[in-house]
This record gives structure tokens, sequence and C-alpha cells, in this order.
């Protein structure tokens, strides 16, 4: 199977997502020619299934570190392959093909916990990651060759395990003439810089911080977990940023790390929530005002990054993922960096929800070529590796 696989200069691949926030799946299909810096890729369909409030609950509290065992992971890791493997048939009925007609699929699974800085274990220095939604039920439910557990191999590189996009942001984005600037708001926001005209090792990328986890989570809070989030901006909107707690947020010692680095819900979790409800409670301060200064946060802490960790600063800044969807936030992102373009993926003919699912089918298209597909500039890693573990 991956013989012939590779044999084909054009493929049909899926790509799948679940993200920090855990809302639900991104599946996209596209057409995939060549393969290295020359790939070109067409989108044809996408979906985006939600999980439902038990499972993604269930994802949450397992993410959280501290519930559940042995036997709640390997439950959780089937059953997120079960419904990733439904998300894929829902795709191939959306765009009117069989499972046989798709090639490969690249999953990156569900982070359920990541340890980037080294942590004493058992007398060892070790640092680690997990992603589960099993590739095996993907592979004998749908036929398909499955590439999976992508960040695992950057990390035992010496790497953070993250961002893992730069690669196939420098295959898609490059400019020769401009700066550009790939900022995904997701649970994290994480950016990449491509030097005009420069090469993969040019690049900078690494999580500038809050994405829309803790704007998710203060809604859920103000709403009694009526809401997920803030659809439109429109709360954050209705309310007042305060001065006042967005300085207190932006003393986060993240935010000051030089990167390479990453984060993700083990920093940016409840506790994080937490501490943001009280301080906005002592300032005497709305439900509104809180959510607003949340998500002006998570706006600032982009143009820190900007500002101060990125070489040479983007002239265009390209907002993808969910983040992009909310007016409120890429209205406060483009007040804080009024010097800088910033536009979404619309602007440019794509699709920002589609953009990381693309990510992970070309970087399965990739692992099956044994092309080397992450970044060290971007993660750390002590030489280019070739990411992903096949299954067939």
């Amino acid at each position: 199977m991956l013989y012939d696989i590779m044999q084909k200069n054009e493929k049909l691949v899926i790509g799948l997502m679940s993200g920090t926030s855990a809302d639900g799946i991104d599946a996209v299909l596209v057409k995939i020619i060549g393969h290295g810096i020359q790939t070109k890729v067409k989108q044809l369909a996408f979906v985006s299934p939600p999980y439902s409030e038990e499972v993604r609950n269930r994802i949450l509290r397992v993410a959280a570190g501290d519930f559940g065992g042995s036997q709640e992971l390997c439950l959780l890791n089937v059953l997120l392959g079960e419904l990733f493997a439904d998300a894929c048939l829902m795709l191939c009925e959306k765009a009117g093909i069989q499972p046989s007609d798709v090639d490969l699929i690249g999953t990156h699974g569900q982070t359920v916990y990541h340890i980037p800085a080294a942590q004493p274990y058992l007398g060892r220095s070790i640092t680690a990651t997990l992603q589960i939604g099993e590739p095996s039920v993907l592979c004998e439910r749908l036929g398909i060759l499955t590439v999976s557990d992508f960040r695992v191999r950057d990390v035992a590189a010496g790497g953070f395990g993250a961002p893992l996009v730069p690669y196939t942001e420098y295959i898609l984005y490059s400019d020769p003439v401009r700066h550009v600037g790939l900022q995904n708001i997701g649970g994290i926001g994480n950016i990449t810089v491509l030097p005009a005209g420069g090469k993969l090792d040019d690049l900078t990328a690494f999580d500038t911080g809050p994405g829309n986890m803790l704007m998710d989570s203060v809604v859920g809070q103000i709403t009694n977990g009526r809401l997920r989030y803030d659809e439109g901006g429109h709360i954050a909107a209705s309310g007042q940023v305060s001065e006042a707690l967005l300085a207190k947020l932006m003393e986060d010692p993240y935010l000051k790390q030089t990167p390479p680095k990453t984060t993700g819900r083990e920093y940016y979790g409840q506790d994080f929530v937490q501490r943001i409800m009280q301080e906005g409670k002592a300032l005497s301060l709305c439900d509104a005002d809180i959510l607003a200064t949340t998500t002006m946060f998570t706006a600032a802490s982009i143009a820190y990054s900007v500002n101060h960790h990125c070489n040479p600063k983007p002239q265009r800044l390209i907002v993808g993922g969910g983040g992009s969807l909310n007016p409120t936030l890429m209205q406060m992102i483009a007040a804080c960096l009024p010097e800088v373009e910033v536009m979404t993926n619309e602007d440019l003919g794509l699709d920002s929800s589609a953009k990381e699912a693309v990510a992970f089918a070309l970087l399965a298209n990739e692992t099956i070529h044994s092309q080397c597909n992450n970044a060290p500039a971007a993660t750390g890693a002590k030489h280019p590796v070739i990411m992903g573990k096949i299954c067939q």
C-alpha cells in the first residue's frame, strides 16, 4: 500500500485536527501534487463536527492532568479514533467520494498532555508529549493508510514538539519580497514569521501565549456553562477593557521567555482563569469587562510577541484559526499593531478554519516520502527529523 501511494504524483489526502479547545474535529480533503518544497495543494472539502458536551468535558478533564488513569486513556483513545473515522466518512460524503478514493490520512490527534520542559522523573530528566485518537481505528474502518503522532519525534530530538505547522507554512506562504507572519489562534496562539525570500532555516515560530482558551473559559464561567465561546465577539464588544487588569495579565512570565518556546492547557488552564476572575472581581469589573480584557490580553500577547520576539518583524500578519472569526479580537489585534497589515486567510481566498488540518495532510505526505518535516529553527530540535508514525 505504502509503495503504491508513494508512486503517485497526485494524491487525495485527508487532514485531521483536534485542538486544545476541544471544540470538535476539523477534517479537510485536499489534492496534493508532488512533495517537498515544490508541493502544490488544493482544498476540496471541509467539515468540522463538534464534540458532544459529554465528550468535550471528558477530554478537558483528562487534559487537566489530574483526572483518570490508564483505563480512562485507553477508552478515550479508541473513542476519539472512532469519532475521527466518523468525521472522515462525513467529509467523504460531502465531497461525493468513497473512502477507497482517498490515498492517505494525516491526523494530529488530541493532545492530552504536553511537557516540553524537562522534569525529573524516576531518576531521569524527561520531556514528553501525548496525543491520542487511535490511528489503527481509522486504518481498519476506512482502509486508508494513516500517519499520526507527529509531535513526539521532534520532542525525542530535543525539540518542544511545537509549533508543528511552520514547515507547511513555509511551503504555502513564503513571499519573495515581503516578511510574512502567520498567526494561528486556536486554543493557544502561535506565530510563524517567514523572512522575505528566506529559507526554511531562516523562519521564526513559537507559541505566542493564549488564543481562544482563556476567552472560552471566561465565557463558560460568566454564562454558567450556557455558552462555549463568545460568538462574533459580541459579549466582549459590549464591555470595556480594564487597563489595570490588562497590566496584571501582561506581567505573565511566559510572554517574556525568548523562543523557541511552547505552552498549552497545562499553563493557561483553570487556575489561570480563576486568577483572571478573582482579579476582575477585586477591581469591581462586570462580566463583560472581564471578557473584554481577556480578549485584549490575547491580542496584546500577540502584539508583544511580534514586537519583542520576531526578527524580522512581519510586514503582513495573516491570522487563521477560530480566533480569526472573532471580529472584536481581530480589531484589537489590528489596533495593537497599527504598522502591520493584519488580515485573515479569507482575505487571500483561503480557509482559516481548515488551515491546521491542511497542514497535517501535508505533513503526512512528507512522512511517506521520507522527507524531514519539522522546523528545528522553530521547535529547538537538535536536527531535522521525519515526524509521524505510519499505520497501514
